[in-house]
């Protein structure tokens, strides 16, 4: 019987020869493999009527727009994970680079993006407000300056006092910058933004929360808390301003170097409803006269206690009786978990310090490993496998095991 399987090689041998030959003398084409399209940054947005306004601004700049699809939850956390799905989801399914991401909002939901930053801090190269106030979301007790450590925020503002308050937050920890909206362009705006990226496995992290739903700190995931594990050696970064108060007549502002008397309203929101006129004065709270704004200021740092309040202003020679509200903010002042960590490409070392935290999951990439990682004084010593290592601590002893699917 005939060898077909030699007279089968034989035939290959003389096309790949062929092949060769007809490509160096370019008379057979070389099939071009198709290049993988680039991935194009993003700005994600929390309230997705500002969708049409941001396509306007990056369309030259090819740039995609992320919001959250379908009717808004009404808590703001709720709305921080609607957010957060859409924007994993526009990762793996739009061509979206998670390298450049950039969290925006203006006006109303600029404060929301100071929160987001603080709650979801690992998803964006950068984060901008323009116009709004970081204020309520300091109000509630959960904004931690680490979480900005990774993540530069850039409010572009003209409220009185906004300047003022972006240098506490800043004395605060909090990696902010401001920026007055007379001295800015759409275009300045832009190319501060497209000058930063996100590493998806920065050397060193460090992330603070009150919940292990928003536990997630890049490589390392805080999946559950023990209030009595303490350690000291990381104190708690919540920023803390006065104690957020402030009364119900709307979006308004004032100078807070102004002299007096009383209050003078020197700045309405957009669309301001409220019973507020440019240049009323605010003279008297439940009967008791405001010198001035730092007056004023000092009265809502020490209310501790939301209330019905009778507020007199003057307008022109007219003094009107306008009833409000003084409202407390809600500070959340219960323990928090917090994570430090860093990777030493020397040594081939992960140093991992926590508070509160029992267990975690830590996803290590393949130029990391081998290596060896200690939590809090207990050793693991050498790691050989990339991928999610679930780590737990019970008892005093470290157990690790490679993570669960799902």
């Amino acid at each position: 019987m005939k060898d077909w399987s030699r007279e089968f090689a034989l035939v290959c041998g003389t096309i790949s020869l062929l092949a060769a030959a007809g490509r160096a003398q370019g008379d057979l084409p070389v099939p071009a493999v198709p290049a993988a399209p680039p991935k194009s940054p993003a700005v994600a947005l929390l309230d997705p009527a500002e969708a049409n306004q941001w396509q306007t601004w990056t369309k030259d700049l090819g740039w995609k727009v992320i919001a959250p699809a379908g009717p808004l939850p009404e808590t703001i956390d709720g709305r921080v994970q609607a957010l957060d799905a859409a924007v994993r989801e526009a990762i793996q399914k739009s061509g979206v680079d998670p390298e450049r991401i950039y969290l925006a909002g203006r006006s109303e939901t600029a404060g929301s993006v100071f929160y987001m930053v603080s709650r979801v801090p690992d998803l964006w190269a950068a984060a901008l407000m323009l116009g709004g106030s970081p204020e309520g979301a300091v109000a509630s007790g959960r904004v931690f300056a680490v979480n900005y450590t990774n993540v530069p925020v850039l409010w572009v503002s003209a409220g009185a006092g906004d300047q003022e308050m972006a240098g506490k937050l800043k004395q605060a920890g909090v990696n902010m910058e401001w920026r007055a909206a007379s001295s800015i362009t759409n275009a300045t705006v832009l190319d501060w933004l497209a000058g930063h990226h996100r590493d998806e496995f920065p050397l060193s992290i460090d992330c603070e929360t009150n919940s292990p739903t928003f536990g997630r700190c890049y490589w390392i995931q805080m999946t559950r808390f023990d209030p009595t594990e303490r350690n000291d050696v990381l104190p708690a970064t919540r920023v803390m301003l006065g104690s957020g108060a402030y009364l119900d007549l709307g979006d308004f502002g004032f100078k807070r170097e102004d002299p007096g008397p009383g209050l003078l309203v020197s700045f309405l929101g957009d669309k301001y409803s409220g019973p507020l006129k440019m240049g009323d004065r605010i003279i008297e709270l439940d009967g008791k006269p405001i010198q001035n704004a730092r007056h004023y200021l000092d009265l809502m740092s020490q209310a501790v206690a939301s209330r019905r309040v009778v507020v007199m202003l003057l307008r022109g020679k007219e003094r009107l009786r306008v009833e409000a509200s003084l409202v407390a903010a809600h500070r959340e002042t219960g323990p928090t978990a917090r994570v430090q960590a860093r990777y030493d490409p020397e040594t081939r070392q992960i140093d991992i310090v926590s508070r509160t935290v029992t267990e975690m999951r830590v996803t290590l990439p393949a130029h990391w490993v081998p290596g060896g990682l200690n939590w809090n004084g207990l050793s693991i010593e050498e790691i050989n496998q990339p991928g999610c290592i679930l780590l737990k601590i019970d008892k005093e002893l470290l157990h690790a095991e490679v993570c669960p699917q799902g």
